[in-house]
């Protein structure tokens, strides 16, 4: 059974908003992380807005330099959780059909690597909810940004989740990865 990881950068502070607050951390440490969970994901999961942010971006950014990880995220399976969208127009995209916890269901029994979500919205609440996410891993940076938390659009989950890594940079981020406890 493939495995559901759902991976955000984040703030002190919990914002996970605009990512950009990164960037001045995202050395080549962070850079090799991140290789390292998009080389064992062959698929990747979001919702419409995260869809609609990264299809605005990634397809701009050159395939050929191996720093950029657009040849990754351009040529990936991609599936959207979305009841508004219908065309994707970037490429390898499919949009889930039908009730979305059993769509993920069927995905998570296919043969296949991971299956990785970035950022955490409704889509993560509902998968979270319904038991289906395996791995969070909570990229936190060292910057109190402002805005939207992350725990705001979790007021009816109760999950207990066990720390199985936690990975300090020279940056002064920290991975930290998590499962959730058998019940």
């Amino acid at each position: 059974m493939r495995k559901l990881i759902s991976s955000t950068y984040m703030s002190l502070d919990g914002a996970i908003e605009d990512p950009s607050f990164t960037m001045p951390y995202f050395d080549e440490e962070a850079g090799a992380l991140a290789g390292e969970q998009t080389a064992a994901a062959d698929a990747l999961l979001m919702g419409r807005r995260t869809y609609e942010g990264f299809a605005a971006t990634w397809p701009e950014r050159d395939e050929n330099d191996p720093e950029t990880g657009a040849a990754y995220f351009n040529n990936v399976k991609k599936y959207v959780a979305s009841t508004t969208l219908t065309d994707p127009a970037w490429k390898n995209t499919e949009v889930l059909q039908g009730d979305l916890v059993e769509a993920v269901t069927a995905l998570k029994a296919q043969e296949g690597g991971d299956i990785l979500m970035y950022g955490y919205g409704e889509v993560t609440h509902a998968l979270v909810k319904a038991g289906l996410v395996d791995e969070v891993r909570l990229w936190i940076h060292p910057v109190f940004e402002g805005g939207p938390s992350l725990s705001a659009p979790l007021s009816d989950v109760r999950t207990t989740f066990e720390l199985i890594d936690a990975k300090v940079m020279k940056s002064g981020v920290i991975v930290t990865t998590y499962r959730p406890v058998a019940k």
